[in-house]
């Protein structure tokens, strides 16, 4: 079989992540790299992730699948940048936001790209992140692939069954509003929870007090601030009304402790019970 010459430009925790994954997949992939950060990349190497890295887009276009596993802002830009790409080649970018992206890529290379968001990640950042199984067992969504070459819907298709991921079909619209939901309005309220605490309590206290589920609720906020500013910029309607969304259940428990509703608090913290009756 012939070698497959995988690009994956940004080598952090879902790149290096993927490299692993494809790895355990099959021997005839050769990976090259791209990374602004020069550490990133010499620790990618060392750790295996790459087998050489490249300084240019030019040097990895020709590449048989270019995976864009960067900040969304970044992503948009190398939409822009990335010309000259063969009828087979296929981009599939791992953005947090989906519409955005897909309306940004030139009609030219539109069938070239797969817009993809894979529901999986970890609060840490870099390539000493990367972990094989990051990708098992976890949902991909698939955005607009009525927009993408029959080729690299298959493509696509085909890598992340292989690295064992159950894939979800989605217009790129509805999945930012179900992520501003379910994964950006989360990552702000764990910021918005680590900054209350920070300003109201010494580190002692913190240290001697926080158990586990204070460290549950604040562990995203340890996740990269490039990469979420821009998340929140590019998704900044819907992540707005997931908010406010949520600052009116939390007005709602406010007020039923002032007024010392108990039966009706119970009743309430009953409902928010039956979200693990879906998730477990």
């Amino acid at each position: 079989m012939a070698i497959q010459k995988i690009g994956i430009i940004g080598l952090g925790l879902m790149g290096g992540s993927l490299s692993l994954a494809l790895q355990k997949t099959s021997k005839n992939f050769h990976f090259l790299g791209l990374d602004h950060n020069k550490k990133h990349c010499t620790e990618a190497l060392a750790l295996g992730l790459v087998d050489e890295v490249v300084q240019t887009l030019d040097a990895i276009k020709h590449c048989d699948i270019i995976f864009l596993t960067i900040p969304v802002d970044g992503i948009i830009a190398i939409t822009k940048e990335i010309q000259g790409l063969d009828k087979k080649c296929t981009v599939i970018d791992l953005g947090s936001t989906k519409e955005k992206i897909s309306q940004s890529i030139p009609k030219e290379i539109r069938a070239n790209f797969v817009t993809a968001h894979p529901m999986t990640g970890t609060e840490k950042f870099g390539p000493y992140a990367a972990i094989t199984d990051l990708y098992q067992d976890k949902v991909v969504v698939l955005c607009d692939m009525e927009k993408s070459g029959v080729y690299q819907q298959e493509v696509a298709k085909n890598l992340f069954s292989n690295i064992g991921m159950t894939l979800v079909f989605m217009d790129a619209k509805e999945h930012d509003r179900h992520a501003a939901f379910i994964s950006h309005m989360p990552h702000a309220l764990s910021y918005s929870l680590a900054n209350s605490v920070m300003k109201q309590e010494a580190a002692e206290s913190i240290i001697a007090l926080a158990g586990g589920g204070f460290k549950d609720m604040s562990r995203i906020a340890k996740s990269s601030p490039n990469m979420w500013e821009d998340i929140f910029r590019q998704n900044k309607s819907n992540l707005l009304e997931a908010i406010s969304v949520f600052q009116a259940e939390l007005k709602k428990c406010q007020k039923m402790v002032e007024d010392e509703e108990w039966n009706t608090l119970n009743d309430w913290m009953e409902e928010a019970n039956k979200l693990h009756d879906i998730l477990d």
